[in-house]
């Protein structure tokens, strides 16, 4: 089973379209009476309507993951969203900022649709163990491909530093750490 859609509650639907294809998600086509978003490289859609669904407008509480929270941020104020600032979840609580590890799951945003449907940014560049199929890797996205071959460069880098010689095997190096990383698994060194 795959998670497909989540319908969200809306009062004005042509607003809420309006504003989700600003954000760039892609419009998807459907049945008449139904509208359906899906953010780039996601494998599940948003969907709205007139009849969809009975939860008040605004009432809906969602995540959105992404792999380089500050660009995504800019992304969404250079379109026009109110975002709020970006925080982390220290000890006590809420701290304004980045994490300062940029550990994953720890940096977040939010924002809000017209509606008061709030949506949270959370940034995610290594999965917790079990949270990616054994079988499956993928990248949703140019960036997410690219963000991770930095990481990997970065880290073979340190790896090199440490054997003290060059690494002619550095493609597979590479692949195995991203991998690994994604699946939440222990990291070469």
């Amino acid at each position: 089973m795959k998670l497909e859609v989540v319908i969200i509650p809306v009062a004005d639907v042509d607003r809420a379209k309006e504003f989700y294809g600003r954000l760039g998600w892609r419009l998807d086509k459907t049945p008449p009476g139904i509208v359906q978003f899906t953010p780039h490289g996601s494998p599940c859609s948003v969907q709205f309507g007139a009849d969809l669904i009975s939860a008040a407008p605004g009432s809906a509480k969602e995540y959105l993951v992404v792999s380089d929270l500050e660009a995504a941020r800019n992304a969404l104020v250079a379109a026009g969203v109110e975002v709020s600032e970006i925080y982390h979840i220290g000890p006590e609580g809420p701290v304004s900022g980045m994490d300062p590890e940029r550990r994953s799951y720890f940096s977040r945003a939010t924002f809000d649709d017209p509606d008061g449907n709030t949506w949270l940014l959370q940034e995610i560049t290594t999965r917790l163990p079990g949270r990616v199929e054994a079988a499956e890797t993928s990248f949703a996205s140019v960036s997410d491909l690219a963000s991770a071959l930095r990481r990997a460069a970065a880290a073979h880098g340190e790896h090199e530093k440490r054997t003290g010689k060059a690494d002619e095997n550095w493609p597979d190096w590479y692949a195995q750490y991203m991998v690994s990383e994604q699946k939440g698994e222990k990291l070469p060194t």
